[in-house]
């Protein structure tokens, strides 16, 4: 009898085993795994799913790639069994290389939370991606500075405040005036450094080179979006090259660093330049005020952090804006496990709509984003998002639109990146460069 017994209790401590390693197995299986694109943003996103897991006891695993290495990440990622479950795409040509694995989220709580539906990705009759932030760029510039320059009792310029500023003109004008004050004003250089170290150069191959790109195709048709135009571009004739070059030689003459060093610099130098008080302006969007406000002994008041739009010398460029749009978009892998999915999304709309989840959006990652679920109160408070909603709600000026989402590639921006390091490295003249952009979007949409 006794041995039945044992026998009994053996047999069921071994199916309770079972049955407790199939449920771990099933937990696993059914975790929420996020590639996060981006860096500058990975500490919060895993406090995120620390503070989600507390609430709802479902893990989530925040992986994020290395800067300028999102999409080679992913196709690695993408590839294994337990693949990313979250991912983003970089608008309509990120969508035509992932739409295999791009789940239709038409029916979710997400997509019923966007405030302007025509913002989503959509194919056909399916919504496959999601935009879930608005960003904006341009020169951000510290009003302390400047101020201090209008004050000067030698300045050879007729503007009296940065607001006065509206044309490439003037802004050569001040920057070059302020170079020949640089003790009196107490910095390095008007310009924190042009950035053009490998994967640290996205701020000129592709936000700088949005404004002439944009421009040339505008003016075919003022009423298409830009982006969608470029898509079926064969070529460009790449009109406004040398507004290109006035802006670009603006930065790297009147810099913090010597040009020739520029290629060993990266975006956490220029932004930790311009935080200390070296530099008077950089060139970034609204996101870097996370990078200014952590930079330990940062000297710059939040109430002298403003931006300018990024002027080149285009004809009839008084009254632009800023370059506002989105490139990043949330995606769910359609081949993950269903519970993978609903969980996925289940995360996404906790972080969008409940009070933790706003609470980190606005706060810490500082995101403007497009969703319904935010009240006026709980928008961005830091200066740069303030910046970019004045000049969204702007009616008197003209924003400049994303089209660098419809850049043929990453390899595209890696070869302009690698020309601009040349050419002020001096091996290279700005017509190689104007050729390298031009013969390099032709081979890969000719």
């Amino acid at each position: 009898m006794k041995r039945k017994i044992l026998s009994f209790l053996l047999v069921f401590t071994c199916a309770v085993s079972v049955l407790s390693l199939a449920g771990c197995g099933k937990k696993n299986k059914s975790q929420v795994y996020f590639l996060n694109f981006k860096p500058e943003s990975a500490t919060v996103y895993e406090e995120l799913a620390k503070k989600y897991e507390e609430e709802t006891g479902i893990k989530v695993k925040v992986v994020t790639a290395a800067a300028n290495n999102y999409e080679q990440t992913l196709k690695s990622e993408i590839a294994k069994n337990d693949a990313p479950t979250i991912f983003q795409v970089n608008g309509p040509v990120g969508y035509s290389s992932w739409k295999d694995y791009c789940l239709n989220i038409k029916d979710s709580k997400l997509y019923s939370f966007l405030s302007d539906k025509s913002l989503a990705i959509t194919d056909g009759d399916g919504v496959y991606a999601i935009p879930y932030v608005v960003e904006g760029y341009g020169i951000i510039y510290n009003d302390a500075i400047m101020k201090k320059y209008f004050a000067l009792s030698n300045k050879k310029t007729n503007v009296n405040s940065a607001s006065e500023i509206d044309s490439f003109e003037k802004l050569k004008a001040v920057v070059e005036d302020m170079t020949a004050n640089l003790d009196k004003l107490g910095i390095k250089g008007v310009f924190a450094s042009t950035s053009l170290s490998s994967g640290e150069d996205w701020r000129w191959q592709t936000h700088l080179l949005n404004i002439p790109i944009h421009y040339e195709f505008y003016e075919k048709d003022e009423k298409a979006n830009t982006a969608l135009s470029l898509l079926d571009a064969k070529k460009i004739d790449y009109k406004y090259a040398k507004n290109f070059e006035n802006i670009f030689d603006l930065y790297v003459n009147n810099s913090v660093t010597t040009k020739t060093l520029l290629g060993s610099k990266s975006v956490a130098d220029s932004m930790a330049e311009f935080a200390l008080g070296q530099a008077a302006m950089v060139q970034n969007g609204n996101w870097a005020w996370s990078q200014i406000s952590g930079v330990e002994g940062n000297t710059v008041k939040e109430s002298d952090i403003k931006m300018l739009p990024i002027y080149t010398g285009i004809e009839g460029e008084k009254g632009q804006g800023l370059c506002i749009g989105t490139e990043n978009y949330f995606a769910i892998n359609k081949n993950a496990d269903e519970n993978q999915q609903k969980e996925s999304l289940a995360f996404l709309e906790w972080l969008f709509s409940s009070k933790t989840g706003k609470q980190y959006v606005t706060e810490k990652l500082g995101f403007i984003t497009p969703f319904n679920t935010f009240s006026e109160s709980e928008l961005p408070n830091d200066p740069l998002a303030k910046e970019i909603s004045r000049y969204m709600n702007d009616e008197s000026i003209k924003n400049v639109p994303w089209a660098f989402t419809a850049f043929p590639s990453e390899a595209f921006k890696k070869e302009v990146g690698s020309g601009l390091l040349d050419y002020v490295q001096g091996n290279k003249k700005w017509e190689d460069v104007r050729k390298t952009i031009s013969d390099k979007w032709k081979s890969e949409r000719g």
